[in-house]
């Protein structure tokens, strides 16, 4: 059955969703009970429902009605041996790891020792401390759980997803399932900027590593490795927006870090070929902006699927990007489309690599004292570029305060303060005006950032920095790669 919510809204189009999910059944090739399926309308809002948008009752009876007369029953065995498989997995600081899952079979009373099964067949003993049912949205304790029911138990710490929880005496692996790996890695650091340990309470190398491995026990699609330094890990992720939530995450928290630019992790097949991640991304964008869409995307090595205009004249594409490609690509877009455009990505799967591509067109104005910045020196300098500060804001060199409009760095003095002098002006001449700052997002920043180029994070905000601050080293490491290049 299919529930279409929402439909309340003004730009609604309950029958339109209903065929798009309908010829989306066919494309996975459903069967013709499965493309029968029964369609109920709701307000979630104001609890109504009803078989037909223009006939609702304000209940949600006929939602229930339509679970109990069109989903069958679990078809379960109570007698059997307990055969339990693992789908997703959490952690708590008192519990340790909990594993939530569909009870097949059988009955898993607590305390009651079981094996483990992992994706080779290796078996080993386990002991279920604790048992918990879903009521509504709350995990509530219990002493059993039988099948059919969705459970989640503590107490096997090494159980990850896929692995199969059986009973002692006979036990049965089911199919396993697999968790993608991850496709975009980058770097956690300690913050090594003037400002260090300003504003974080979290701020050593231990502290950050125990966060790190911690939530890799939670999120079972990050992978966290250490690396040459004790203060830098390596943390790979599904996405930026995987890595982005757990860095805001650890930064509410308390912690102060830097990370590096996302790169992709690219991979080899049989013959030696290196082959790339590759997403297949949707954008519904205004007639207005669709050359500019093709336009991004013809310079991210996109490849267009599909093309069609919707009932309300908006443009739909269908693409296939590398995710090396889309990498800072999303503020691009909505700068493009003035925030009217909707882009959404899923991994597709991996190509051979696209070559070079142009992702960043324009460098950073870099601070080269460090002070306040001055409403003078900013005025001096702004035709140079936009400004992610404001006036009075601390700086130190090394710093990025703003975008070039050319392709190359330049520094800049932002704490150069007016000097005093006998000289009256008249009052027009002394009224300084400075453009807006461009206000950056913790996921624009670190889109933004260049290879040689950090994103300071902190519990109070982030800072966007060069990986050597002093510009004798940028200088001297240029010279270097140059030379290297020769």
């Amino acid at each position: 059955m299919v529930v279409v919510n929402k439909i309340d809204r003004p730009q609604s189009r309950p029958n339109h969703v209903v065929n798009e999910t309908f010829d989306l059944f066919v494309d996975l090739g459903a069967n013709d009970d499965q493309a029968e399926f029964a369609t109920v309308y709701t307000n979630a809002l104001l609890g109504h429902s009803g078989r037909s948008p223009l006939k609702m009752h304000d209940s949600l009876e006929p939602l229930f009605e339509a679970i109990l007369d069109r989903i069958p029953p679990p078809d379960v065995d109570f007698e059997k041996p307990a055969q339990f498989l693992v789908t997703t997995s959490s952690y708590d600081d008192y519990k340790g790891k909990i594993v939530t899952g569909r009870l097949y079979r059988g009955i898993i009373n607590k305390g009651q020792p079981l094996v483990r099964i992992d994706r080779e067949g290796t078996q080993s003993s386990a002991k279920v401390s604790q048992i918990f049912v879903y009521n509504g949205l709350q995990r509530q304790e219990v002493e059993t759980a039988r099948a059919g029911d969705i459970i989640a138990i503590a107490g096997v710490n090494e159980a990850s997803i896929g692995d199969t929880i059986a009973d002692a005496n006979e036990p049965e692996a089911l199919p396993t399932i697999t968790v993608e790996e991850p496709t975009v890695r980058m770097t956690f650091g300690v913050n090594t900027s003037p400002f260090a340990g300003r504003e974080g309470t979290f701020v050593t190398s231990r502290k950050l590593r125990e966060r790190l491995y911690q939530e890799m026990e939670r999120d079972v699609a990050l992978r966290v490795g250490d690396t040459d330094s004790a203060d830098v890990f390596l943390v790979a992720g599904r996405g930026e927006l995987h890595l982005g939530i757990l860095i805001e995450n650890m930064r509410r928290e308390g912690y102060e870090f830097q990370v590096s630019k996302p790169e992709v992790i690219f991979q080899d097949d049989e013959n030696g070929q290196k082959l790339e991640p590759v997403e297949l991304v949707e954008i519904e964008v205004g007639s207005d902006y669709q050359g500019v869409v093709v336009e991004l995307l013809g310079k991210r090595a996109g490849l267009m699927r599909d093309m069609r205009m919707t009932d309300d004249g908006s443009v739909h594409y269908v693409y296939l990007v590398p995710t090396r490609g889309l990498l800072g690509f999303r503020q691009q877009f909505l700068s493009a489309t003035r925030g009217t455009g909707i882009l959404n990505s899923l991994f597709y799967g991996y190509e051979p690599l696209a070559g070079d591509m142009e992702t960043r067109s324009s460098g950073s104005l870099i601070a080269s004292d460090t002070g306040t910045a001055t409403t003078f020196a900013i005025h001096g300098v702004q035709d140079r570029g936009v400004f992610f500060i404001t006036p009075g804001q601390d700086v130190y060199e090394g710093m990025v305060v703003g975008q070039h409009i050319r392709d190359q760095d330049l520094e800049v003095n932002v704490c150069k303060e007016k000097h005093l002098t006998n000289m009256r002006n008249n009052k027009g001449a002394e009224t300084v005006r400075i453009e807006a700052p461009r206000q950056l997002s913790l996921d624009d920043a670190v889109e933004y950032i260049s290879d040689d180029e950090l994103v300071e994070v902190t519990p109070k905000g982030w800072r966007i920095r060069k990986r050597l601050l002093s510009s004798d080293d940028r200088r001297r490491e240029k010279k270097r790669r140059d030379l290297a290049l020769a």
